[in-house]
């Protein structure tokens, strides 16, 4: 098994060390938002806050970067992170629909490639490639985080949570699924237009627009999807639902209270429960270790 703290001190690496930050997505900001299920998913889930009752939530938005002095503007991956809090479980999804790699072991050779080398050398372009070459499953990730569109604003922006769950029907029944948060619009700019833009913009930028919101699109996995693997997705045909309208209103009270928080994927409720992926099973583990690390204020 890949020790998480070896994932953890490549991380550091990608931007440098800022004690008492998160080793990804370090700058975000936290807020209150109501989530109101449709009742679509009730005959496929028992959790409670996919049922009939609006349920309160926390929502973060975040920068991917680990440095948190790293300006806003231009092309870059963002994280849309939910808390729900009656029951607590959490949801937690990225502007680009697959993940990068296919296992922790393949994660932290990734890492490695993008940290072992100096930034911007032929060097670390060359051990990027071999790479993707090595592990052709991550060539659809590198893909889209190379032609990732430059938001408006976080209201503006299509989240996937990119890993597989399993839904448990109140008949018992499994079923696969994947969730993706579909903005009121989306609104999208050019890196020219935001290469000013300093840390924290689009945070302050959002709040000058609340309250918005967000639908919870919810995809079944056909018969042969891949339900193992974040790097691949599954065909656009699949049966989706909406299963309800998250509202973002206002900043929260307690931002530092919050900000300390692990959003974790799987921190789950009855009726959901973790499929054979063990990229989102591992998560828990490197979570726990950056937080550790916070906590102590490294």
């Amino acid at each position: 098994m890949t020790d998480p703290v070896t994932v953890v001190d490549a991380m550091e690496r990608m931007s440098g060390r800022h004690p008492g930050f998160r080793r990804a997505h370090a700058l975000g900001r936290c807020y209150d938002a109501v989530f109101t299920p449709s009742g679509a998913a009730a005959a496929y889930t028992t959790a409670v806050h996919l049922q009939g009752s609006p349920t309160p939530a926390i929502v973060r938005y975040s920068n991917t970067a680990g440095d948190p002095s790293q300006p806003d503007g231009g092309a870059a991956v963002r994280g849309m992170s939910v808390k729900f809090l009656s029951p607590e479980t959490d949801l937690v999804s990225l502007n680009v629909p697959v993940f990068m790699a296919s296992t922790p072991a393949k994660f932290l050779d990734m890492t490695r490639a993008l940290t072992d080398k100096p930034s911007g050398s032929t060097e670390r372009a060359d051990a990027v490639i071999a790479f993707i070459t090595a592990n052709p499953e991550s060539t659809h990730a590198f893909q889209e985080a190379a032609t990732i569109p430059v938001p408006e604003s976080y209201a503006t922006i299509r989240f996937w949570a990119q890993h597989a769950f399993v839904w448990v029907g109140p008949d018992g029944v499994r079923r696969f699924v994947r969730y993706r948060w579909e903005p009121a619009s989306l609104r999208h700019l050019t890196a020219e237009d935001t290469a000013e833009w300093p840390p924290g913009h689009l945070l302050d930028e959002l709040e000058d627009r609340l309250p918005v919101t967000f639908s919870l699109r919810v995809q079944f996995a056909g018969p042969e999807d891949p339900t193992n693997d974040p790097t691949q997705a599954w065909p656009a045909d699949r049966p989706e639902i909406d299963a309800g309208t998250l509202e973002i209103v206002k900043p929260v009270a307690d931002q530092e209270f919050w900000d300390r928080s692990v959003f974790d994927p799987t921190r789950l409720t009855d009726g959901i429960e973790l499929s054979d992926d063990p990229v989102l099973a591992y998560r828990k583990q490197a979570y726990a270790e950056g937080h550790r690390r916070r906590a102590a204020g490294a």
